[in-house]
């Protein structure tokens, strides 16, 4: 005799059971991650911030190790304030000179580049060639902390009155926080560079 056996499918009962079951893990795991990101944001976001001041930091280094005189033969120092350095360097070595200004603007730091043009070359310092915003979270103003320190050959402090070209060696130090007001609070970045082409020798 043929014996058939038949599967019994799921109950209207057991399948509300499920969909129950499945919208609470799904509630449960989405409400999880909805308040780590609240709880965290000022964590992650500071944590980015930070990161990209770092690589910022590191070009910023390069390109004054690398300053150089102008194309129209100008001192490779321009402008030596607390909060803005104008120099002359070749940023992306295409062997023509261009004029470089890092400078914090309340909390924005910024790396303006202007190339030369014409013969003989010109910078038009009117309008770079280039604006990038290093970091909207720079407290150097808050903090009352300069953001660029210049020192001679001795390693003595210059202030703005000296000239620029006593000019051997440059601290940058930029305090990064997204929130000032907020855990856990600052994050200090610092780096010292000695020019190549200020040497004495040269």
């Amino acid at each position: 005799m043929l014996y058939v056996k038949f599967q019994r499918g799921m109950t209207l009962v057991e399948m509300l059971v499920t969909i129950a079951l499945l919208t609470i893990m799904m509630t449960t795991i989405f409400s999880a991650v909805y308040y780590f990101y609240r709880y965290n944001a000022y964590a992650l976001a500071q944590t980015a911030e930070v990161d990209n001041a770092r690589r910022s930091m590191s070009r910023l280094t390069r390109d004054i190790r690398e300053m150089t005189y102008a194309e129209d033969g100008s001192f490779p120092i321009v402008v030596k304030e607390d909060h803005l350095l104008g120099f002359y360097s070749d940023i992306d070595y295409d062997n023509s000179v261009e004029y470089v200004e890092y400078e914090l603007a309340t909390t924005t730091f910024y790396k303006r580049t202007y190339n030369a043009t014409g013969v003989p070359p010109t910078y038009n310092l009117a309008n770079p060639d280039e604006v990038i915003i290093i970091s909207q979270f720079v407290q150097n103003n808050l903090q009352a902390t300069s953001t660029f320190s210049y020192f001679d050959t001795l390693g003595n402090r210059l202030d703005s009155t000296d000239l620029l070209t006593d000019v051997r060696y440059v601290s940058v130090q930029i305090i990064v926080n997204v929130n000032p007001i907020q855990a856990p609070g600052e994050f200090l970045l610092r780096t010292s560079i000695a020019p190549r082409n200020l040497k004495d020798n040269l």
